[in-house]
């Protein structure tokens, strides 16, 4: 379903400024009345794009960026963003990376310099890359001690059969114990390039200000990079959606509850346009103390502790997930209800009432996600980083006020199948009598 809409501007709160360097490299800019300036750096590069044979190298590279240049030696940079009292911080996901800094403006021209010469010419030092080895292994520890971590794990293992996004982003211990410098050095060759990255400056400067100080910091050799390797097909191509319930089951000593989760493959932001639809679903369903599945399955009949539903907007194929912590009894009765919730949507047209209310939380969430430099830096880096073009992120709330009843039924029986999905049960290990 892409919806064909008819939309009503309303005045904008947002006015970037879009640049393209003859080299490829796009940066962004708007000057915004708050004492401080953002400069976030974006990579098209995240967990998807690796082979198995180094799953968790963007993720590692994320860290070693930190350890220095030519120019900078390994802490020099955030020895001098202490020292002005600003912050920095950096993440990789499945699709993306990206290093952040926040200061007060009379500081931009000299750390945002300091900030692209490690993005751009990390040296990644053989005498830092063991110890970095092993921070990073002790991540990937930690990510197994939690809970929730691993009920991840469990849900996207079994949702998907083929894609990437099956893989967790930290990678394997076993993989991060075999990686080599140079692999990384080649790695960050092959994927930082002009054509693969976005530079977002928004704040208490002038425009012109941000643009010059940054394309004054883009050394010439970057400039000469060539293109990113061509993303395997085995990463971008949606998987079939599934035709029958698959279901799977674990069990967690650590638990004290039960999760059940049921998930959909859905349009990834690839097809931006169909996600629209199922984003309203999920607050229909969720958002809220109102919303349908809160109201029935915890608040009327007590038959879970927590309940909600979710778009993950993946950039080859999004989940819709629904998602409860319940006793192991109420396993069965869930699961039907949640199935006959899906089959209201798909056969009622939602009432005006609950569009409405879904309309003035997005309305409210994209002001209050507009109000700090750093916000719509993350914002702007996000959608020209994935989908090449922010006008999908300015137009978001009218298009929300744009859907009908009607699109968001057939969204529904397009996308959520009551009778076709992925069931993950993760279950507390049964305690010896």
């Amino acid at each position: 379903m892409t919806l064909a809409l008819q939309r009503t501007r309303a005045p904008r709160l947002n006015n970037p400024t879009v640049f393209k360097l003859p080299c490829g490299l796009t940066i962004i800019a708007e000057q915004m009345p708050i004492d401080v300036v953002t400069l976030d750096v974006w990579a098209r590069v995240g967990s998807a794009m690796e082979p198995d044979e180094i799953n968790g190298m963007a993720h590692f590279l994320e860290h070693m960026v930190f350890k220095g240049t030519e120019q900078l030696k390994a802490g020099e940079f955030e020895q001098r963003v202490e020292e002005r009292g600003a912050v920095m911080n950096a993440a990789t996901s499945q699709d993306y990376t990206h290093f952040y800094i926040t200061t007060a403006p009379k500081d931009f021209e000299e750390l945002a310099p300091l900030q692209l010469d490690l993005v751009f010419n990390p040296t990644i030092p053989d005498v830092d890359f063991e110890p970095e080895r092993q921070v990073v292994l002790e991540e990937i520890l930690r990510s197994e001690d939690s809970p929730q971590r691993r009920g991840y794990r469990h849900m996207i293992e079994s949702c998907f059969d083929r894609l990437p996004y099956r893989r967790q982003v930290l990678g394997p211990a076993a993989v991060i114990e075999g990686v080599t410098p140079q692999q990384m050095r080649d790695f960050h060759t092959s994927w930082y390039t002009p054509q693969n990255l976005t530079i977002v400056a928004v704040g208490n400067l002038p425009v012109e200000t941000m643009v010059e100080t940054v394309k004054r910091s883009v050394p010439e050799q970057f400039k000469q990079r060539k293109n990113s390797p061509v993303i395997p097909a085995a990463a971008i191509l949606p998987e079939p959606i599934l035709k029958q319930v698959s279901r799977h089951e674990f069990t967690d000593p650590s638990l004290q509850q039960t999760r059940l989760m049921m998930s959909w493959r859905v349009p990834g932001l690839q097809h931006v346009d169909d996600t629209y639809g199922l984003d309203v679903l999920a607050s229909i369903l969720s958002q809220g103390r109102t919303s349908r599945l809160i109201q029935d399955l915890r608040e009327q009949r007590a038959l879970v502790t927590s309940v909600s539903a979710s778009n993950a907007d993946y950039w080859a194929q999004g989940l819709f997930t629904i998602s409860a912590r319940l006793k192991a009894e109420n396993l069965e009765a869930v699961e039907a209800l949640v199935v006959e919730h899906l089959n209201r949507l798909r056969n009622t047209p939602v009432t005006e009432a609950e569009i409405s209310r879904v309309r003035t939380q997005v309305a409210n969430r994209f002001v209050f996600g507009n109000e700090r430099p750093s916000d719509r830096a993350g914002l702007y880096g996000y959608y020209q980083t994935l989908i090449g073009d922010l006008e999908p992120a300015f137009d978001y709330p009218e298009i929300i006020r744009s859907i009908t009843a009607d699109d968001l039924q057939a969204a529904a029986q397009k996308y959520l199948n009551p009778e076709a999905y992925t069931l993950v049960v993760i279950r507390p290990e049964e305690k010896a009598a």
